[in-house]
């Protein structure tokens, strides 16, 4: 039997390095590409963190898959596949607002999250799970909140780049929230918003539009600090990302139902 606890060992490590590239840079920027819009960034510290992941990854464990986010698939032969978001919140980093995170998930061949790690090198804060064995943050355990209702709730969402119909009725969402609840926050970095439900900053997260490699490792802290994560219709949660629904597990069948309340909604799922 492999032993999952030297993966995360390794994982939290090469994270940790990884984020001491991105802090050589952050506050020092030179030079930015667009991807699909003018606010879809990729930075040098983009492309060196993830360069240097996929380098120590495959230098560790030759027959591992990788999965990252500039990059794309490099398919081997093992049991193993490492989901990399070299620097989830690139635009928060090249406008030198300190939430951004690298991001590490292991999956194995039944399609399971086994560890996960997400570290904001900003703060020195580096969340961390394996399988059937708590989350933690810096080496201490945490937990999701026991809020029970909406109203006493604050929750956390981001917005798509694509300016579209669901671009739009993703507003009228965040409306029923923000009435429904104490506040909503957007942050731009979305494996922190799910480390930060873990944590018990934030009670719920959703959001549509994401990749595999935005909520891979989120997804499997949340779940190991006792909270709930599927997709918008209580789903088993769609490796994709296409919608991610993040809660304590008690407010959960109440977000759903504002998540799918219209009609027009539907278009979500399309």
């Amino acid at each position: 039997m492999e032993n999952i606890s030297e993966y995360l060992d390794f994982a939290i490590k090469i994270a940790k390095e990884a984020g001491s590239i991105q802090m050589r840079y952050f506050g020092n920027i030179s030079s930015l590409k667009k991807k699909s819009t003018n606010i879809d960034l990729v930075t040098k510290a983009d492309l060196e963190s993830e360069n240097y992941l996929i380098k120590q990854i495959h230098k560790k464990y030759k027959n591992h898959s990788i999965i990252a986010e500039e990059s794309g698939l490099n398919k081997k032969n093992g049991n193993y596949t490492w989901i990399i978001d070299p620097l989830d919140g690139t635009t928060n980093f090249a406008h030198n607002l300190p939430i951004f995170a690298v991001s590490l998930g292991l999956v194995n061949k039944n399609n399971e999250t086994v560890c996960a790690v997400v570290y904001n090198p900003a703060a020195k804060k580096c969340f961390y799970a394996e399988q059937n064995k708590g989350s933690f943050l810096n080496g201490k355990r945490i937990k999701c909140t026991s809020s029970k209702t909406l109203s006493e709730c604050l929750i956390v969402t981001g917005f798509p780049y694509l300016h579209n119909k669901k671009y739009d009725l993703s507003f009228e969402i965040f409306k029923k929230f923000y009435d429904s609840t104490r506040g909503l926050r957007r942050l731009g970095s979305a494996s922190l918003d799910l480390c930060f439900v873990a944590m018990g900053r934030f009670d719920g997260y959703y959001e549509f539009g994401l990749k595999t490699w935005d909520v891979c490792a989120g997804s499997l802290i949340v779940k190991e600090a006792g909270g709930l994560v599927t997709d918008w219709n209580n789903k088993k949660r769609p490796k994709d990302g296409k919608r991610i629904l993040a809660t304590n597990g008690k407010i959960h069948q109440e977000m759903i139902s504002i998540l799918n309340s219209e009609k027009e909604y539907q278009i979500f799922y399309n």
